[in-house]
């Protein structure tokens, strides 16, 4: 039986709770994963959600920042969490559907605004958290699973609106660029999206600084869904709802999509 799965940094789920059921409604993916909820999980909306068919949630939350939940109108199951680089954050969150898929929902952090980790912290904790990704798919090599989410990298030029511009920029720097990779290849994960959608510019987040994001279109693809080679030639159907950055008070980021036939 097929899904159709998406993931999305929706910037606070109880501030655009509003934005989360009108995609639900209009798009309604079986299994909707979000980042950045900004909430304990007792206090995620989940009544219109139920409403509308998704009755099972697996999450973890924090107040006021990180928190990722994976919403869900199919079973499924609590697979746990990792606390990579030991940050103590609300980044990962893992799910196991009826027929054994294991759906990981991650929210790698953004890292700063200077690509030192000598000079800023929080660049130092986004390359620990990728390099500990990497041990973990190293040791324990996935199998029948599925990786969304913001991982707050933009990784091949044509992911950006301008790649010589960006190569100083956080999300697009070559050392970021080289961690997600070794995460990727400990895990031999396949990008989906670009599976389905090979060339191309590509972007699924366009900053709030833009006064015009739409006709600027300074984009980058941070949200990404991959797959293990036993089920990505399963994948299909990938797209990005560029369409929803422009709702009422958007997300900064927009949903992206995969279909799966398993």
């Amino acid at each position: 039986m097929p899904f159709t799965l998406a993931t999305w940094n929706i910037n606070s789920v109880r501030l655009r709770e509003a934005l989360v059921v009108k995609l639900m409604t209009e798009h309604a993916p079986d299994i909707l994963c979000l980042q950045e909820c900004k909430s304990p999980v007792e206090n995620i909306p989940l009544d219109q959600f139920r409403a509308l068919g998704y009755s099972h949630m697996v999450a973890r939350g924090q107040k006021g920042y990180n928190g990722v939940a994976i919403l869900s109108k199919l079973p499924i199951t609590d697979a746990g969490d990792r606390d990579y680089a030991k940050l103590g954050h609300a980044r990962h969150v893992a799910a196991r559907l009826e027929n054994g898929v294991v759906i990981h929902n991650c929210y790698v952090p953004a890292g700063g605004d200077i690509p030192d980790r000598a000079e800023n912290v929080k660049f130092g904790q986004k390359l620990d958290f990728l390099t500990d990704m990497r041990d973990a798919f190293r040791a324990d090599r996935p199998e029948r699973s599925i990786l969304v989410g913001d991982l707050n990298i933009a990784p091949r030029e044509d992911d950006v609106w301008n790649h010589k511009a960006l190569l100083k920029i956080v999300s697009h720097t070559p050392i970021e660029v080289q961690h997600l990779a070794d995460a990727q290849q400990a895990g031999d994960w396949v990008d989906v999206t670009r599976q389905d959608i090979p060339q191309g510019l590509l972007y699924s987040w366009w900053s709030y600084r833009s006064p015009d994001w739409d006709s600027a279109d300074k984009g980058r693809r941070l949200d990404h869904i991959w797959a293990t080679p036993d089920i990505s030639s399963a994948a299909h159907g990938s797209r990005i709802l560029r369409d929803v950055r422009g709702w009422d008070q958007p997300s900064d980021h927009a949903p992206v999509f995969a279909t799966f036939d398993l």
